[in-house]
């Protein structure tokens, strides 16, 4: 069985075409990798779709929100909490329509929250079971790379090389040379 060859870098016209399409500028060591090494390999690759540019592996469905600055996933918990206690109760409805519809209309406000919560990031590498090593395209914290757990701890969490010394996330060239799972933080999993 022959393997699939990896793919090529792309060209500068690519890249700069990619990065109009999208309405961002590519972080620098990301976009090194994607003129000299690959548009894909170690990463979710970027490709052309019928849609325009896009990243296999990547939901098309909220490319509005790659544009949108990454928030730091600690400026999230207060929200996060305050979304949870406003979560609707069957006790404090008339009836079971009134308390499905309350809660549905919550549910589709928790889903584009979750969304929010990786604005301006795409997924990098997919790991299963619901977990993504992201990547960081656009805002303050650009051509940093995150864990996305959310899927068993409800966390988004940077991985580093010091998690002791404060944690600060590693940056894609960085990265690019480690394995995600070696750069969380102690004890995870």
């Amino acid at each position: 069985m022959k393997r699939p060859s990896m793919p090529q870098p792309l060209t500068e016209a690519e890249v700069a075409e990619a990065e109009r399409q999208l309405g961002v500028s590519f972080p620098d060591e990301y976009r090194a990798y994607l003129l000299e090494v690959s548009a894909g390999g170690a990463v979710c690759r970027l490709e052309r779709t019928g849609r325009g540019w896009w990243w296999a592996e990547n939901s098309a469905t909220r490319r509005d929100l790659l544009s949108v600055p990454f928030p730091h996933p600690d400026s999230c918990a207060d929200a996060d909490d305050e979304l949870d206690a406003r979560e609707p109760q069957a006790e404090d409805f008339p009836d079971q329509r009134s308390y499905r519809d309350a809660w549905n209309a919550w549910d589709v406000e928790c889903e584009e929250f979750e969304d929010r919560k990786t604005a301006g990031a795409v997924i990098a590498g997919d790991h299963g079971c619901g977990f993504f090593t992201l990547l960081v395209i656009t805002g303050p914290l650009a051509g940093t790379v995150w864990w996305d757990g959310r899927a068993t701890c409800g966390l988004i969490v940077p991985l580093s090389l010091d998690h002791s010394g404060g944690a600060q996330p590693i940056e894609f060239g960085n990265w690019i040379k480690r394995d995600s799972w070696s750069l969380l933080p102690p004890g995870w999993g």
